[in-house]
């Protein structure tokens, strides 16, 4: 099957690769010089890896405990890995499927010799560092605004880093009330799962939150017979903090397994930290409490 699909130059650094709903931002370097050809290079392997992924999407559009025969194709088992790594039931592979395709292009570009790699999928990043290398990543508080109001500081420590977002307003649906949940995990495909599960641990009965089944927004979805979060009205400070501690212990546990460094959450310009990830953050400017 063959897609309809757009690459171009975005500037000096970056390429562009755009399919159908995905959107990557890809940036190449070796020894400091950015290497724009190696880069559409790693643009025409996203649309392979896209491909790759549509082949089976029915079937990882399933949750990850129940008995199906599952494809054993190299970017599905990364997904159905990732998602069970998390231990939620109710997580299907297509959970981790923007972040898996992140760190397919990334290790890509690692392949050709790159040192320094940042690709953007839609908000779900994947990096790659070598040792003396550097990036910093802006964090919103908020899915749907492009406002940072934070930083992280990753270096060549270790050679892979995840850094993805997910919460309301986003490009998937959320169970959730999170504004925004960002994870930082030491690969995209961890982290985008990982996120899509705190962010659905940020949660408290409020009657101003707005919750539909998930099949009445997209008869496509993963999430059919699970209800999903469309509004969050107006929440009281003791209800915020009780949604964003339930979200901060999830990414605890996840952390204190292995599976994630931490988590930076946010809910109505309220912000918690796991505390794995507050060596890496640093505030632009103060958005709450």
């Amino acid at each position: 099957m063959s897609y309809e699909y757009h690459i171009g130059v975005l500037d000096e650094e970056a390429v562009v690769a755009e399919c159908g709903p995905m959107r990557l931002v890809i940036r190449a370097w070796k020894k400091r010089q950015p290497q724009i050809e190696i880069a559409r290079g790693a643009a025409e392997e996203s649309i392979r890896c896209l491909e790759q992924v549509a082949c089976c999407r029915m079937v990882l559009s399933r949750p990850v405990t129940e008995s199906v025969r599952w494809p054993k194709v190299d970017l599905a088992i990364q997904m159905i890995t990732s998602v069970k790594a998390i231990g939620d039931n109710d997580l299907t592979p297509m959970a981790a499927v923007a972040g898996t395709i992140a760190d397919a292009v990334a290790d890509w570009l690692v392949d050709q010799k790159m040192d320094r790699v940042i690709v953007d999928n839609g908000g779900d990043i994947a990096l790659r560092l070598e040792p003396g290398e550097t990036a910093t990543v802006g964090i919103r508080p908020q899915v749907d605004n492009q406002r940072v109001s934070h930083v992280l500081h990753l270096d060549g420590s270790q050679p892979a880093w995840g850094v993805t977002t997910s919460g309301i307003g986003g490009r998937s649906l959320t169970r959730g009330i999170a504004s925004a949940v960002t994870v930082v995990a030491a690969s995209a495909s961890v982290a985008d799962a990982a996120a899509t599960a705190i962010g659905n641990a940020c949660f408290v009965e409020d009657g101003g939150i707005v919750q539909v089944p998930a099949e009445s927004l997209d008869p496509h979805t993963d999430l059919a017979g699970l209800s999903v979060t469309t509004e969050v009205g107006e929440l009281l400070p003791e209800k915020i903090l009780t949604a964003l501690e339930s979200a901060r212990q999830k990414a605890e546990v996840l952390a204190q397994r292995k599976i994630i460094r931490g988590a930076f959450m946010t809910l109505q310009n309220v912000f918690a930290i796991s505390d794995g990830l507050k060596p890496y953050i640093f505030p632009v400017s103060g958005i709450g409490d």
